[in-house]
């Protein structure tokens, strides 16, 4: 569903008051936060998609990541997840479904979560992911509205999933790029989340369908600020710009460019590929991180060296101007 339409929705809901839901539905962070009768906090999020690749098991790993992401960009630590399922099993044999299931309980079990049951109906397309719960103190909390001036960003993994998926899909990609987009999805981003807490990150967001036009201006807008974002410095995964430059956008890539466009100043089109990763929609991507200058070095290799991928600097936070992102 398009960015706009989901706001539009949430805009007209009228949900319950409740003192104890500090993080709900109307502030477009990753996952809601409820305080518990201890005063821990319990974060909840849900997400699910079609396949991206052709491999179940692999989608499996990929949608649970993916969904388990919400959970980590919150500072929180997941505890349960429950399985969500569309599948035709009047048409597909249930060996699928169950190589699907494997790889999610894979991801879950590296996070350190139990998959606690599910819910699964008749679909005529398949579809996967998880509603997960994590646990998170107040202190740990992170949130896409805190970011304050002068702060540095940081990526945590390269963009440019939604291109290269679209052209996996179209058995355009090489088996080399395909291995290292797998891996970039599969990669939980556990490790990127505890070491924002420990190095005082003051915002953090996972970007995943909105692309990162879509999460930093929810970010900027969140926090009252606004994101400069140096085009140049964007992370691309390999291959990527060259799926670009053969046509591999997502249907998401138009509907992200015209929820976004509006609120960012500075796009030229001078250089295509690099300003089209602003929006092209990301499937377990990476945490934005805003964080004081002085952690930013520390954490990047503290992050990068965990992980395997690079995490890099693509901008700073500046008083809010009249846009919510400034290209340069």
């Amino acid at each position: 569903m398009p960015q706009t339409a989901i706001a539009q929705v949430v805009r007209d809901l009228n949900p319950a008051r409740n003192d104890r839901l500090l993080i709900g539905a109307e502030c477009f962070s990753d996952a809601s936060v409820y305080q518990l009768d201890d005063g821990s906090l319990m974060v909840q999020s849900l997400d699910f998609f079609p396949p991206l690749v052709d491999d179940p098991f692999t989608y499996g790993q990929i949608a649970a990541a993916n969904s388990l992401s919400d959970i980590f960009a919150m500072g929180a630590t997941p505890v349960t997840a429950l399985n969500i399922v569309a599948f035709p099993d009047d048409k597909l044999e249930l060996s699928i479904l169950s190589e699907i299931l494997r790889g999610g309980e894979d991801k879950v079990r590296e996070s350190g979560a139990v998959t606690a049951g599910g819910h699964t109906v008749r679909d005529q397309e398949i579809k996967y992911g998880l509603s997960v719960t994590g646990i998170c103190s107040t202190k740990d909390l992170l949130h896409n509205s805190g970011a304050q001036p002068g702060n540095l960003l940081v990526l945590t993994k390269p963009l440019g999933t939604g291109f290269l998926t679209t052209a996996m899909k179209s058995q355009k990609a090489t088996e080399d790029v395909s291995t290292q987009a797998i891996k970039c999805m599969t990669l939980l981003n556990d490790h990127a989340a505890r070491s924002a807490v420990k190095f005082n990150a003051t915002s953090v967001t996972d970007i995943t369908g909105f692309g990162l036009a879509g999460h930093a201006k929810e970010m900027a807008n969140g926090s009252d600020v606004t994101l400069i974002i140096e085009l140049n410095n964007l992370p691309a995964l390999p291959g990527a710009k060259d799926a670009y430059q053969r046509g591999f956008l997502t249907r998401a890539s138009a509907s992200n460019r015209d929820a976004n466009a509006s609120a960012i100043s500075g796009i030229a089109k001078e250089n295509a590929a690099l300003e089209e990763l602003l929006f092209d929609p990301q499937t377990s991507g990476g945490l934005l991180v805003s964080l004081p200058p002085e952690h930013a070095e520390s954490y990047i290799n503290e992050v990068s060296e965990k992980q395997g991928f690079g995490c890099v600097i693509i901008g700073e936070v500046i008083p809010r101007t009249d846009n919510a992102i400034v290209i340069h």
